[in-house]
């Protein structure tokens, strides 16, 4: 466990189209949500989704890029899923809203490790998601920002595959909790059936096993 109660206000930066908030509103059904995100028209759709799922009330969409808009508060929980890719490294989207989901217009790792640690409340984490080809910028990035990776976790797509993301968790450098490696999450066995524990996390977040 990441902490001994559920967050009760958390934060998703680069929020897109509200896909996180609306895992976070259902695992975490007493949390206000905040989610900010710099193009307008996946700002646009998260605040639809969230209306169309019920939780207006308690999560707000602010438009903005997380790196220069001012935040005064602090959350119990920071999450972000930065780009995947580094402008120049493949062929972009013509989409207005596509490339910059992808590619990293507004910053990688290193803006979203400088920006939770500005907003995270003292002990809280700063749980993230990055390509597992640019798994080597996440150390580095951590530190830069004064932050200290505690948990570290592969996603393997298929059984026998190299992984495709990393998941991960920070806090404050000032920290003593050590690093914990878990084993890898294998989201398909040989023959592409959905493994045993990636059906109890759909579950546990929402989704039909």
């Amino acid at each position: 466990m990441l902490t001994e109660r559920p967050p009760a206000r958390c934060l998703d930066l680069g929020c897109g189209i509200g896909s996180v908030l609306l895992f976070l509103a259902w695992r975490f059904p007493s949390a206000q949500l905040l989610g900010i995100e710099a193009q307008d028209v996946s700002a646009a759709l998260a605040v639809r989704s969230l209306a169309w799922n019920g939780i207006s009330s308690r999560a707000q969409i602010l438009l903005g890029d997380f790196r220069h808009t001012a935040i005064e508060e602090r959350f119990d929980l920071v999450t972000g899923t930065p780009p995947y890719f580094p402008v120049g490294s493949g062929p972009q989207s013509e989409s207005v809203q596509r490339a910059p989901c992808r590619f990293e217009h507004r910053g990688g790792i290193e803006a979203y490790c400088q920006a939770a640690a500005r907003l995270l409340a003292d002990g809280a984490p700063f749980v993230a998601c990055e390509a597992w080809i640019q798994r080597q910028r996440v150390q580095p990035a951590a530190e830069a920002a004064g932050l200290r990776l505690v948990r570290w976790r592969d996603v393997v797509p298929r059984a026998g595959k190299t992984p495709l993301l990393c998941v991960f968790a920070m806090r404050r450098a000032d920290c003593s909790e050590p690093l914990c490696e878990e084993p890898p999450l294998v989201v398909r066995d040989e023959k592409g059936r959905r493994s045993t524990e990636f059906g109890q996390i759909r579950a546990a977040m929402g989704m039909p096993r």
